[in-house]
């Protein structure tokens, strides 16, 4: 992970049935005028927003995210553009450099408070200037452990669509100016406040070349906590209507297409989910290609199509997994292999009771991923600035 380059940036663009967009890479310079840059997730990236798990279809559009991405591994197979090594050394045509990193395919990328929550973070309020309940407000980031680390200050512009969160109440910035905590007008210091912050970007009045928006506030834990219990059940919902991720560590052929399969699942999902894999019980497992799509399925669904079995094991590995693992390996026996389950292919796996749906059209191959293109979406679909 030392490794991977880290930025941050707003979601301009999301392709969520193939895993990707475009971001607006923040640079040093005027930030409206930084092209969208294409992004590519991992088949076992995390997407974290407010501190729970998530899919790219659940962060708005406009949500700065933070980053952590490599290059292609295969670049002839890129579903996003692939750009040159030195591409985030090199200067725009205004000047600014980074805004265009070759490192577009991402292992982890988070909004504010996920990235504040894992790095031991939170913002302090130091004072607001408001008037017609819209200003700008000046916070820092600060570590919880006083290491300084990411400390650093920001203005930051608010507006009526601001949301306030206290405990189980949503808020909004007249609901703060009638209980006397600010004032319709003019400025007021707000003590080093502790709080964690949705930021997003919009357009700034003034010709401010870079100057990032809240989106949320969240006054204590209790509301923070909510909004993570809120994401993490939209989150496990999902996930049992498209099945775990995982890639397959070995297969042991046997006769007549019966194989014992070994795979590791995916993480950076709720332990409920991995909880619901024991051992003697019922499993269905799926081709998927990169981007997550199964590629067995077509109209009759991907249950009808996938391989089943028993589960003859599931272990936690030993040691902290590298992120993207969950660590937890599983070993099943099925009478009927698949051409989709081969060693250091990835592929969904869900036990027997989670439901059994027909998915999307987006969200699957036809014809058994004849088509390269249908596989690896090809990158002609972001613009070329």
């Amino acid at each position: 992970m030392e490794k991977a380059h880290s930025y941050r940036g707003e979601l301009v663009f999301v392709d969520h049935a193939n895993r990707r967009g475009s971001i607006r890479v923040a640079g040093v310079g005027a930030f409206r005028r930084n092209k969208p840059q294409p992004f590519a997730l991992l088949p076992y990236a995390i997407v974290r927003y407010h501190g729970a798990p998530a899919d790219l279809r659940d962060i708005p559009l406009g949500t700065v995210m933070h980053v952590r991405a490599f290059l292609p591994p295969d670049p002839a197979t890129s579903s996003v553009p692939v750009l040159p090594v030195d591409n985030k050394e090199k200067k725009s045509g205004y000047g600014d450099v980074g805004t265009a990193p070759a490192e577009n395919h991402i292992i982890l990328l988070e909004d504010e408070p996920s990235h504040c929550q894992r790095e031991k973070l939170f913002w302090t309020l130091k004072e607001l200037d408001i008037k017609n309940n819209e200003g700008i407000i000046v916070a820092s980031r600060e570590s919880r452990d006083g290491g300084g680390g990411e400390a650093n200050e920001e203005t930051l512009t608010f507006d009526a669509a601001t949301r306030i969160w206290r405990g189980r109440e949503r808020l909004g910035i007249a609901d703060l100016i009638t209980e006397g905590i600010w004032p319709a007008e003019g400025k007021k210091s707000l003590s080093d406040q502790p709080v964690q912050l949705g930021i997003s970007w919009k357009p700034t009045p003034g010709g401010v070349f870079t100057r990032f928006h809240l989106s949320d506030i969240w006054l204590d834990d209790t509301a923070m906590e909510r909004a993570a219990l809120i994401q993490n059940e939209t989150h496990k919902t999902f996930m049992r209507s498209r099945w775990i991720p995982g890639w397959v560590d070995t297969v042991e052929y046997g006769q007549f297409g019966r194989a014992i399969v070994t795979a590791t699942l995916f993480g950076g999902m709720d332990a409920s989910l991995y909880a619901d894999f024991q051992k003697d019980d019922q499993v269905l497992v799926n081709g998927v290609e990169n981007t997550l799509k199964h590629t067995e399925g077509g109209t009759a669904g991907p249950t009808q199509m996938s391989a089943r079995g028993k589960l003859l094991h599931v272990a936690k590995t030993s040691g902290v997994p590298p992120l993207g693992s969950s660590g937890i390996q599983v070993r099943f026996e099925t009478d009927l292999i698949t051409e989709g389950i081969r060693p250091t292919r990835v592929v969904r796996i869900r036990p027997a009771a989670w439901p059994d749906v027909h998915l999307p059209r987006e969200e699957y191959m036809g014809d058994g991923a004849a088509s390269v293109k249908e596989r690896f979406p090809d990158p002609s679909i972001f613009p070329k600035y």
